[in-house]
């Protein structure tokens, strides 16, 4: 990709990584690339997220409606989106300008409520990672309808559910015990949180499908959280409908790293995170 206009975004708050975001802005400008602090820009070429997952969850929606590229670089603890590592930051923005990165398409998922009563719909949010109904407190568990297209599909008795795309996978839903599944894929998946019936697990579902979930009486209000940030409460017999998002969202993947590398570092799978390469003889079958 060519790059001549980038946009770097720092983690808030956090004046040690402003800083390292003036330095990168040098860094580009000597290489006669525009570069801007903090502000995203319709017309840049990319953006750089220094910071951890949670800063790059905060600027996913506006990224993926202007359909800019985003490297993450991993100043933060996590690092499942933001796959570059700090000290790997420069020579990915030199595989990046000799165009020798591999773009990867992440689904995102559109959220909006329907009232009731009014039948009036709400605006819809985005989501990279996944949108949760939620209670508000330690109350008795809610009761949660909820279809797939016009199929109906079940009702959970839960504390909540959680609609995740695959990107989001290994994050609230990995925690729920639903299942890890790879970041391409184009799917999403319906984990309940503490379900009343244990043998209620999660559902993976083609993203065609809209999901509608009503929220059935009796009921107090109750959270929907998108990317962890609250954006509303609703209240009985609302409804809650999740949809694929027209566009997804441009991740710059690490040069070094692939999907399960990533997975063995951060999830400690085998207590390595070594690639093994396949064996010769076998390769040439794949």
């Amino acid at each position: 990709m060519k790059v001549d206009h980038a946009g770097i975004i720092t983690r808030p708050g956090s004046p040690e990584v402003e800083q390292k975001g003036r330095e990168l802005a040098d860094w580009l400008i000597e290489r006669r690339i525009k570069a801007e602090l903090n502000r995203i820009d319709p017309a840049m070429d990319m953006l750089i997220v220094l910071g951890g997952d949670g800063t790059l969850l905060h600027v996913a929606d506006e990224a993926c409606a202007h359909r800019l590229p985003v490297l993450g670089v991993n100043l933060g603890n996590l690092g499942f989106l933001t796959e570059v590592a700090a000290n790997e930051m420069y020579p990915a923005l030199e595989a990046v300008l000799a165009e020798d990165v591999r773009m990867e398409k992440r689904i995102m998922l559109a959220a909006a409520y329907v009232n009731g009563i009014t039948g009036k719909k709400s605006r819809a949010v985005r989501a990279l990672n996944e949108v949760v109904i939620v209670k508000k407190s330690t109350e008795a568990m809610i009761r949660l309808r909820c279809w797939a297209g016009r199929e109906y599909v079940t009702t959970y008795r839960a504390d909540g559910l959680i609609m995740s795309t695959p990107t989001g996978s290994t994050a609230y839903n990995l925690s729920a015990g639903g299942p890890v599944v790879h970041a391409e894929l184009d799917t999403v998946v319906v984990t309940p949180i503490c379900p009343f019936m244990l043998e209620s697990r999660s559902v993976l579902l083609g993203s065609q499908h809209q999901l509608t979930t009503q929220l059935l009486a009796p009921a107090g209000e109750v959270k929907v959280i998108v990317d962890g940030e609250l954006q509303w409460t609703i209240t009985e017999n609302d409804y809650l409908l999740v949809n694929k998002a027209p566009q997804p969202l441009l991740i710059i993947s690490s040069p070094w790293k692939s999907y399960f590398n990533i997975l063995r570092r951060k999830l400690n799978w085998g207590g390595a995170s070594v690639d093994i390469p396949l064996p010769e003889q076998v390769c040439k079958y794949c």
